[in-house]
């Protein structure tokens, strides 16, 4: 069951009985739907014509008016004009100081325990806790109970009847808030256009500082090989690049090269015949004296 529908049913048998109850009768049902337990909206009552009609009735006009308290009003009101109202009695005491806390709970998501004991006129905080947690049993009200801060963080309220001539009121903050959020949306709108060109240019930022970083390493890498090939010993492969007379030469110098290797090898040819005839011609020395007397 939603939020409220509960309130509004419990209301239906005052609904009925104020068809036939006219001045004490009516004010007394007054008093008990005030009184009632989980009776926490009266405008449908407010509205019924034998209701109406006390507020031209000198005796129980007030009566008349402390529906209206407990229809859109708070405990704060009742203070202010408690001389021209009846008294409450405990049960109406306790259910008007729920309601102005769901008026509160309506206007700020959070409560300090500070404010809320001025304003509901409570003696002590366990006494403010005990009626907030029977607020969120009654569900009338939403939230939780922060301690550590002294606080209540209110998730959700039951809606209040809506005093006459607030209406236009009400009509005009919503219109405000129409605005603020269709101008919020479009800040939004802007916002996200923004970011994507940025994204845009970023991603494109990005691929250019790619492709020169991939340049200049594949130009590094080359480099490398480069000076890597450089310090290579040349390995002569039976091909040169050289000219018809650089050709010339080079075979000159290998053919001069050819000759100085055959002078040499005929120097040192020679050299040995020299020493092998020296050993034929000279006698041994062991020999010497041989065959003399």
């Amino acid at each position: 069951m939603e939020m409220g529908t509960q309130h509004v049913a419990k209301l239906e048998p005052f609904l009925l009985m104020s068809k036939g109850a006219k001045g004490a009768a009516a004010a007394k049902l007054i008093q008990d739907a005030t009184s009632a337990a989980g009776v926490f909206v009266f405008g449908e009552l407010l509205e019924q014509p034998n209701i109406q009609e006390l507020a031209g009735n000198e005796q129980h006009s007030r009566f008349y008016s402390l529906l209206q308290l407990f229809a859109y009003k708070t405990y704060t009101d009742y203070i202010q004009h408690k001389d021209a109202l009846p008294p409450l009695n405990e049960a109406q005491t306790v259910k008007l100081k729920q309601l102005s806390l769901v008026s509160l709970a309506q206007d700020s998501r959070i409560l300090p325990y500070k404010e809320l004991l001025r304003v509901l006129d409570m003696p002590t905080v366990r006494e403010l806790e005990d009626l907030i947690i029977d607020a969120i049993y009654l569900d009338i009200v939403r939230g939780k109970l922060d301690q550590k801060e002294g606080q209540l963080e209110v998730e959700y309220t039951m809606g209040r009847d809506l005093e006459p001539g607030k209406l236009e009121h009400l009509l005009l903050s919503l219109q405000n808030w129409a605005s603020t959020t269709a101008a919020v949306l479009a800040t939004l709108d802007e916002k996200l256009a923004q970011l994507s060109t940025r994204a845009v240019t970023a991603k494109t930022i990005k691929e250019d500082y790619d492709k020169r970083y991939q340049a200049t390493l594949r130009e590094v890498v080359d480099k490398q090989k480069e000076a890597k090939n450089a310090n290579k010993p040349q390995v002569y492969t039976g091909r040169t690049a050289v000219t018809d007379a650089g050709r010339i030469e080079l075979e000159k110098e290998m053919e001069r090269q050819r000759r100085q290797r055959e002078r040499e090898r005929e120097r040192a040819k020679d050299h040995e015949n020299d020493e092998n005839s020296m050993d034929v011609d000279e006698p041994a020395e062991g020999s010497k004296g041989k065959g003399r007397k």
